[in-house]
């Protein structure tokens, strides 16, 4: 049965209509935004400053994330995303590509010291946001540059690598995918499950989006302290979707301490998005065997590779959808924020476009009756205390 909590009984009454731009949401949701501590979990700056460099010190209307924007949002923490596909994990590219995308973070703290720092560790959010900086984290999407050397976990570590993904749109060497056509693994991997140890050990937080039902579970269980998922949704409002999560995981991931940490593409919140995303994976993987099958038969290969489909506009209810019904199912200590800016080529919800818009966020929150203590928790306070669970239990 539906509990009716205050905020869900308000967002039932009506749905939030935003603003033209965030500038416009009501001074007290701007001035929650610039006062709390704002922690994004997955922003894909670092691939795509390798796709093409620009200098986000600097006002860059073509991506999602620039420092002048991310400061008029009130962004403070935001954990760029050192991503590797599973191709490149195959081919043996992965370690060298992670490599290179976390020195582009360095460069571009170092280009603009007066506007970014590097965040190693939650303790020294408040020093190093000082004269109005940015802090940037990394959290590593895909397990594949440790390869098979558990030494690599610590290695990235040293790198600034604070969470880590286990694996992405494949199943590979440390745990199955949602996304893979059938398990490898039946959940984690033998060398999967040290791995996780192994990131507890040095203090890297465990990430499970992306995983299988069961590795999520397992992950989550195995973990000595709270597991993230550092960009999901909820299945219970795309059924189908293995990409996003069930209610019985959150309620696992939240029974260990965890988040889930809400993102803002289209294809996590709505429907109809994500069964024609999930439709366009199962024909890339058709298209990427039979492009493999030619070359090793040394035949020619011309069919095209299938396109990302059109999704429908979506809303920023859609995402306040998910945030109360992690609410509902896990209590306001287990959500949090992970938008995948830069990540799922600008379809995203109408009023969320860009790390300007956290206003907008804030300010629907508002509406459907959540409290300033709450909000702060789903704002960052939430990833913040997972953050230095884990840093602590390290140390120990």
């Amino acid at each position: 049965m539906k509990l009716l909590t205050p905020a869900l009984l308000v967002s039932l009454a009506t749905g939030f209509a935003g603003f033209a731009n965030a500038a416009e949401a009501p001074e007290a949701a701007r001035r929650i935004a610039q006062d709390v501590v704002i922690v994004d979990t997955h922003i894909d700056a670092p691939g795509e400053l390798l796709d093409h460099w620009n200098d986000l010190g600097l006002p860059t209307p073509t991506r999602q994330f620039d420092y002048p924007r991310a400061r008029a949002g009130g962004l403070d923490v935001a954990f760029m995303s050192i991503y590797t596909s599973a191709d490149e994990d195959e081919r043996g590219e992965a370690w060298q590509i992670a490599q290179t995308q976390i020195d582009a973070v360095e460069a571009m703290v170092a280009r603009h010291p007066d506007k970014f720092a590097l965040l190693r560790s939650p303790k020294d959010v408040q020093e190093l946001q000082r004269g109005n900086k940015v802090l940037l984290a990394l959290g590593m999407e895909n397990g594949g540059p440790i390869g098979d050397d558990l030494s690599k976990v610590a290695a990235f570590h040293a790198r600034g690598v604070r969470y880590i993904t286990l694996a992405h749109g494949r199943n590979n060497r440390i745990s199955d995918s949602a996304t893979d056509s059938a398990p490898r693994w039946n959940g984690l991997s033998p060398f999967g499950r040290e791995v996780v140890k192994e990131m507890n050990r040095v203090g890297i937080m465990v990430d499970v989006s992306h995983l299988s039902e069961a590795a999520i579970r397992q992950a989550a269980e195995l973990s000595s302290v709270p597991v993230i998922a550092s960009h999901s949704a909820l299945r219970h409002f795309t059924p189908g979707f293995q990409r996003n999560i069930s209610d019985e995981n959150v309620k696992v991931i939240a029974a260990k301490g965890g988040v889930i940490q809400v993102p803002f593409g289209s294809i996590f919140i709505d429907a109809q998005a994500a069964n024609a995303y999930a439709n366009v994976l199962r024909e890339r993987e058709a298209y990427r065997v039979a492009k493999l099958a030619a070359e090793v038969a040394g035949k020619p290969f011309t069919a095209p590779e299938p396109n990302s489909p059109v999704a429908p506009p979506t809303s920023i209810n859609q995402v306040f959808d998910n945030v109360d019904r992690i609410v509902q199912l896990a209590g306001v200590d287990h959500v949090g924020i992970g938008s995948d800016f830069d990540g799922v080529n600008g379809e995203l919800a109408a009023e969320l476009q860009s790390v300007a818009d956290y206003p907008q966020f804030v300010a629907g929150l508002q509406q459907r009756g959540y409290k300033d203590a709450d909000i702060r928790k789903i704002l960052g306070g939430n990833l913040l205390r997972v953050w230095t669970e884990v840093e602590n239990a390290a140390k120990r």
